[in-house]
């Protein structure tokens, strides 16, 4: 979660990209992440409208997690699979669908390596996944790849300039992120989008968009985060006591200074940018 932009690492200490893989496979693999993403449903929902999805489509959710886009795009009557390099997260996709009736596939597989044939998808999604991959340029590289000539990529993607920019921040302050791993935030900026994709993109439609999160109070946001979230777990585990305590007093202190509430619960709008880029024909 912690991951800003890296400047200046030589080639001797940038790691293995496989074991790089492995480390952040390990973070997403702790805690619970379906405790927080689930929340995040609304965003998947809304990206599947800005895709404009159509029933008997194929569609992929990268990176999905426990499925936010993957079932809102299930909801609209899309053939889906939903891809994730974390086993656990998927089998809880897979308990979200059946719950609501959705069929739902299912493929273990990093953002960088996708195991589908050129082409396979009419539209290739994700939300808050691929942005958090160890090689940016080959995860971006895949998403083109799998998605047919005029198909759309839709991602939903928080932005450096929003709370949770602001959060990897403070956090990166405290706890380093590992050495040649690129910020995140790049899938947040106009900049960063047209870098990665590009080449493969007839065009970029972009929307910032705000997802409110709403806790009981400043001090349950942390609670969940420091629990569940892999990320944020890790860092916290990484610090001796007085460092932990200072990084919960920090988070607290943002919290409060970005909350909207005034009865006593939080609610802080967290910017994301929302593309939705259509492949270029061949």
């Amino acid at each position: 979660m912690s991951q800003p932009p890296t400047t200046g690492t030589s080639p001797s200490t940038i790691p293995d990209p496989s074991v790089l893989r492995r480390r952040l496979q390990a973070t997403w693999a702790s805690g619970d992440f379906a405790r927080i993403g689930s929340r995040l449903q609304l965003v998947g929902e809304r990206l599947c409208e800005s895709v404009d999805l159509r029933a008997g489509q194929r569609v992929l959710d990268v990176a999905a997690g426990n499925g936010n886009a993957a079932l809102a795009a299930a909801r609209c009557g899309c053939d889906v699979v939903a891809a994730d390099f974390v086993p656990e997260l998927l089998h809880a996709a897979r308990r979200r669908a059946e719950a609501d009736g959705l069929p739902l596939a299912t493929e273990v597989a990093a953002a960088e390596e996708l195991p589908f044939a050129t082409g396979t998808f009419d539209s290739v999604l994700s939300t808050f996944g691929v942005m958090f991959a160890s090689d940016h340029a080959s995860a971006a590289r895949e998403l083109a790849r799998v998605c047919r000539p005029g198909g759309r990529i839709g991602l939903a993607s928080w932005t450096p300039a929003g709370f949770l920019g602001d959060l990897f921040r403070l956090i990166a302050s405290h706890v380093p992120p590992p050495a040649g791993l690129r910020s995140p935030m790049v899938w947040g900026t106009e900049d960063g989008l047209r870098e990665l994709l590009g080449a493969a993109a007839g065009s970029f439609a972009l929307r910032r968009r705000h997802f409110t999160f709403r806790y009981r109070s400043a001090e349950h946001f942390l609670d969940e985060f420091r629990t569940w979230y892999g990320p944020t777990l890790k860092a916290f585990a990484a610090l001796p006591p007085e460092g932990q305590e200072s990084l919960a007093e920090a988070i607290l202190a943002l919290l409060r200074r970005s909350n909207r509430a005034t009865d006593g619960s939080l609610a802080v709008p967290a910017e994301y940018l929302e593309a939705v880029v259509e492949r270029a024909a061949a």
